[in-house]
């Protein structure tokens, strides 16, 4: 009786490797190599870079305090070729009256970055939201703290101006720096840079806090890395966090309807080979020193197949 196929050699059989989820045995080679999945082996496990960035929080509508930025991580892993992984890239929390909301989160490679803390408005007595990195506190006592950031993601937001009119809230945090604080112009805070993708970006820069012209007031400019800047006439509306680096939202003016939402995380994966490896995102390369750079990069939730 003859055997059709391709003959699996006593050693494949005999062979076992370990991989990131325990041994693969014997059966499963087996089984890879009929199937043509062989190549990607366990034995091909390699090195990835990451960034990862959270949604920015959102901004008081009502002469309140910006919103915080979306924390920011990044780092070195490995991964298993074959095993497609999840990306969640993090929504910007919306504006509101008298808070915004905060921002979600993003995740990917087993890591997960804090959406950024909402800006507290006029009147309120709690603090700014906390997250990534804080929302700035609302303005008239006894209110105005900002809000905690989380270490090795971001900053605190700032609190609020509480020495009289216009009662201005503070700045968001952003992961290089903290909110403007107990100032009527307070500013976001800035966002921190990363070279993952060949050129040195901010991102996660926090939202500026909003004011009254009216009460002698002024807005506070968005921090560097997407962050929104406030606005201090009414009818005129605060910016919003920009897309896709989890900035924070700016604060709004004295009527209350015009808040800055935060902008939308981002993710984006790199390694070094000669040609394409992995799957998912928009994948881009670039050159330097010789070396091919490969970026995958996740404006939205998808899946990347190392």
């Amino acid at each position: 009786m003859g055997f059709k196929g391709n003959l699996v050699s006593a050693n494949a059989v005999a062979t076992s490797a370990t991989t990131a989820s325990g041994i693969w045995k014997a059966s499963e080679q087996i089984q890879a190599q009929f199937s043509g999945a062989w190549p990607r082996s366990p034995y091909a496990i390699y090195s990835v870079d990451y960034l990862i960035v959270a949604g920015g929080g959102g901004a008081s509508t009502f002469r309140g305090g910006g919103g915080g930025a979306g924390g920011m991580i990044s780092g070195t892993t490995t991964v298993n070729p074959g095993t497609g992984l999840s990306i969640v890239v993090g929504a910007g929390g919306p504006s509101g009256n008298p808070a915004g909301s905060t921002g979600s989160n993003s995740t990917a490679l087993g890591f997960t970055a804090l959406g950024g803390g909402f800006g507290q408005g006029l009147f309120q007595t709690a603090a700014g939201g906390a997250g990534g990195s804080g929302g700035g506190g609302g303005g008239y006592p006894p209110g105005g703290a900002g809000g905690a950031g989380t270490s090795g993601q971001g900053n605190p937001g700032g609190a609020g101006y509480l020495s009289g009119e216009p009662y201005a809230g503070g700045g968001g945090g952003g992961a290089g720096g903290s909110g403007g604080s107990n100032v009527i112009n307070a500013s976001g805070g800035i966002g921190a840079t990363s070279s993952i993708t060949g050129s040195s970006v901010y991102y996660a820069g926090g939202g500026g806090a909003g004011g009254y012209a009216g009460g002698g007031g002024s807005y506070g400019t968005g921090g560097t890395g997407g962050g929104g800047t406030g606005s201090n006439v009414n009818g005129v509306a605060a910016q919003n966090g920009t897309s896709n680096t989890g900035g924070g939202g700016g604060g709004g003016p004295n009527d209350g309807t015009v808040g800055g939402a935060d902008g939308s995380g981002i993710v984006i994966i790199r390694y070094q080979n000669t040609t394409q490896k992995a799957l998912g995102g928009t994948v881009t390369s670039y050159t330097n020193a010789g070396l091919i750079y490969w970026l995958h990069t996740f404006n939205s939730s998808a899946t990347f197949t190392p």
